[in-house]
């Protein structure tokens, strides 16, 4: 992949000099830009034009009004802005954002180089992007999808790990999608073209799991007819998954730790040391910490394994993500139907806190839409604890009646999800926007757009 060469982030081109560093430009495969201190993009070579631009012409435009379609800044619409970034450092800024592309929306990693003059000030930048293929922000298609703050968190984080070789741990609830993101961390890496072998560890008996991991030897025990290669063998060159990392038993961390120090093995009945070229991604819903303390895990193995953590969010922090997630997930449990889901069930929906997560959320629309025989799936259709969970059973009958409103969009869904938090905090604006992992400003315009009868329920604005 090409870079930006050094001399860039010292030098600022004079007008001489400037063709020169646009043709420059042209001979780089990713889409790269050329801009300056208002925003303004002076050139774009043709990888950016192709596949951000659509073909259409961005000299002159701002670069926050063609990603973006903002009218201001993205720092001023609550976003994290690269330039106003690499203004206040100094330095070279990264971020992630999600753009729009003749595609839809998609994910980009923005890599951005101040360009200095001749007194030493910032004039021009370079902003070279990197479309996501493992992430989207719009329903459609496999692998990740979201737009939520807690689920941008958590695919930045994804990103920066994946061209390295460090070991992840992915952290979360039950069926939030571990493997998924595992599978985005390998998609990205330099390891992509190679083998991702997922090993489950709960489902691995202590009697067999040494030899599914490293294989075993004719004769090293009985059954043992023929010699097997491992499933860290199969994965060689590439991603070794462990899920549920937190069940392997005691007896056999210590062989996985020095797996993970020497990079050597042993197959079951074999004397010869092997070389394992793997990268390790581990997962678990299970507290490791706590484990450790109590003796369960090896603390020398956790600290091994947990190089990089990663907290994999549940669905009901990122509740906003519900339309996209249920779009998605409709299209594989009833493809070719076309499905939608009412507004109403959706209210249902984003009220219910999904202890299974995601999963559950794939099991739920799975059975509404066999007791679906419509194109629209309503409350009637949804399991009565979705409908009401841990209270009285709801009448069937009374839900039956087909909704006059139209599906509820994303928006509504957001506006739900800020009414219901705001109005059961108590304490700062500030506090609140920790708590969202939202900006002060993104909250407060969000707050101000809400209705004035809703906004007395509102937590007061910070007076410092």
């Amino acid at each position: 992949m090409a870079s930006i060469p050094p001399w860039m982030a010292v030098m600022c081109p004079d007008a001489r000099s400037l063709p020169e560093l646009v043709s420059f430009l042209e001979t780089l495969p990713e889409p790269h830009i050329l801009c300056d201190r208002d925003y303004r993009i002076v050139a774009a070579n043709a990888a950016y034009r192709a596949s951000c631009a659509g073909g259409g012409e961005v000299i002159g435009r701002t670069c926050y009004e063609v990603s973006h379609r903002y009218s201001v800044p993205c720092d001023r619409a609550g976003e994290s802005c690269p330039l106003a970034r690499s203004l206040a450092s100094g330095q070279r800024e990264r971020v992630l954002h999600l753009h729009h592309t003749p595609r839809g929306e998609d994910y980009v990693n923005i890599e951005l180089s101040p360009l200095r003059d001749a007194s030493g000030e910032i004039a021009w930048f370079i902003e070279k992007m990197e479309p996501l293929a493992v992430a989207r922000g719009e329903a459609g298609g496999h692998g990740l999808i979201g737009r939520a703050p807690a689920f941008q968190r958590m695919l930045e984080l994804v990103m920066r790990v994946a061209p390295a070789e460090a070991s992840v741990l992915l952290q979360g609830e039950s069926g939030t999608g571990k493997e998924l993101v595992a599978a985005a961390v390998h998609r990205a890496s330099r390891r992509a073209e190679r083998p991702f072998v997922v090993v489950d560890c709960s489902g691995l008996p202590e009697t067999l799991f040494e030899s599914e991991l490293f294989g075993h030897e004719r004769g090293a025990f009985t059954g043992a007819v023929s010699r097997k290669p491992g499933l860290v063998e199969a994965a060689a060159g590439g991603t070794l998954f462990l899920d549920e990392v937190g069940d392997i038993p005691l007896g056999m961390q210590v062989k996985l730790l020095r797996l993970l120090e020497t990079g050597t093995y042993r197959r079951v009945g074999a004397t010869e040391l092997r070389r394992a070229d793997v990268r390790l991604v581990s997962a678990t819903h299970r507290p490791l910490q706590r484990m450790v303390r109590e003796g369960a895990f090896r603390q020398d193995l956790y600290f091994r394994i947990n190089t990089f953590p990663i907290t994999v969010p549940a669905l009901r922090e990122r509740v906003e993500d519900l339309p996209l997630l249920v779009d998605s997930l409709l299209e594989r449990v009833a493809p070719r139907r076309g499905l939608t889901v009412s507004a109403a069930a959706m209210r249902v929906l984003a009220a219910y806190p999904f202890p299974g997560n995601v999963r559950e959320l794939r099991n739920v629309l799975e059975r509404a839409s066999l007791m679906c025989d419509g194109e629209v799936i309503g409350p009637a259709h949804l399991a009565e604890e979705v409908r009401a969970p841990g209270g009285p059973a709801v009448d069937d009958d009374a839900l039956l009646a087909p909704a006059a409103e139209p599906p509820l969009d994303l928006a509504e869904v957001q506006r739900q999800t800020l009414l219901r938090a705001a109005r059961s905090h108590r304490g700062s604006r500030r506090e609140l926007a920790r708590k969202l992992g939202l900006s002060e400003r993104t909250l407060y315009r969000r707050l101000r757009a809400l209705s004035a009868d809703e906004d007395s329920a509102l937590p007061e604005q910070d007076s410092d």
